[in-house]
């Protein structure tokens, strides 16, 4: 179980860093899953590293919103209602340690259920709704190697879907550098402020006639806050071993890292909810952001060691 200091850290700092948490034979056998998912004649083979740069060439290339191949990313949401990832990304340990941090009771996840993207309000160069249909994880992330690609600036997001507490884990190896997940250490406390509602977002459909207006709708405040996130938070790149995982909340500022190494980065990533998320998706979102979380949340001070923050990779 979380210990008091690592509850305080992920409620001051909105992430929190747990090495070997998954089970590493079924981290081999979803990376195996991932690479048979591959067309035959893609000429990527998973024990070469060379084949591994990207960007992926246009024969490779994928637009479907279920197993996309573009550019440098490789996402495949089929595998995430898998049994290996479910049982992987859900465990018990994992659920236990989730349900420590929200408490009440966690939604119910499936095996071969809906997959994310599967269904839901799209619009031309936008994604699929992934809060529609999603039975299990959002699938398995990779992140090829940049190859010679000119370097280029972090940019930090949030997702606009309703959701608590996510995680995401290192199905292999992934060094520094190599596109590890990066968050911005107590965004979520400075950005929940600027939200209308509490864990959803308002949305604008899309209208052929009407293109220049579609999708998520931030205030004012936000993209001032995002701009200022960008110029001078320091994100903490949540690089590690296969089997670590990092649980961040849910409006923490965040991105998928750039791969300046020949590592290709390969992650599963999930969501956790609880049942009474309908109930306060569009509340309020001002006053306490904590009072739907565990006991143990809310009580905990803003306060962890020195020592215990170099564990998190965080300079004090």
């Amino acid at each position: 179980m979380l210990s008091r200091e690592q509850i305080s850290f992920f409620k001051a700092n909105g992430y929190l860093l747990l090495p070997g948490v998954m089970d590493l034979d079924l981290c081999r056998r979803v990376r195996d899953a991932m690479w048979h998912s591959l067309p035959a004649s893609s000429g990527m083979c998973q024990d070469k590293a060379s084949t591994h740069v990207g960007p992926f060439s246009d024969h490779l290339e994928s637009a479907d919103s279920l197993h996309t191949r573009m550019g440098y990313r490789w996402l495949n949401r089929h595998l995430g209602v898998t049994e290996d990832v479910v049982n992987l990304v859900y465990s018990e340990t994992i659920c236990g340690l989730a349900q420590q941090l929200l408490g009440g009771q966690l939604r119910q996840v499936i095996s071969n259920g809906e997959p994310m993207g599967n269904r839901g309000p799209a619009w031309p160069g936008g994604p699929t709704d992934p809060a529609v249909g999603t039975a299990a994880a959002r699938g398995v992330y990779y992140t090829l190697p940049y190859g010679d690609k000119p370097r280029e600036p972090d940019a930090c997001h949030t997702d606009g879907h309703p959701f608590q507490l996510g995680v995401v884990g290192l199905l292999d190896d992934s060094p520094k550098d190599g596109g590890a997940f990066k968050v911005w250490p107590a965004s979520h406390r400075t950005l929940y402020p600027t939200f209308t509602l509490r864990y959803d977002q308002p949305r604008i459909p899309y209208y052929e006639h009407l293109p220049t207006a579609k999708g998520i709708v931030h205030s004012a405040e936000y993209l001032i806050e995002i701009e200022r996130l960008n110029a001078e938070v320091d994100p903490v790149e949540c690089w590690g071993r296969a089997g670590d995982i990092v649980f961040w909340h849910h409006r923490t500022a965040h991105m998928a890292g750039h791969n300046h190494t020949d590592v290709m980065r390969q992650a599963v990533l999930a969501d956790f909810w609880t049942e009474d998320l309908d109930r306060f998706r569009t509340t309020d979102a001002q006053g306490d952001m904590w009072r739907d979380w565990s006991d143990e949340v809310q009580s905990a001070a803003l306060e962890y060691s020195e020592a215990f923050a170099l564990t998190q990779r965080l300079a004090i």
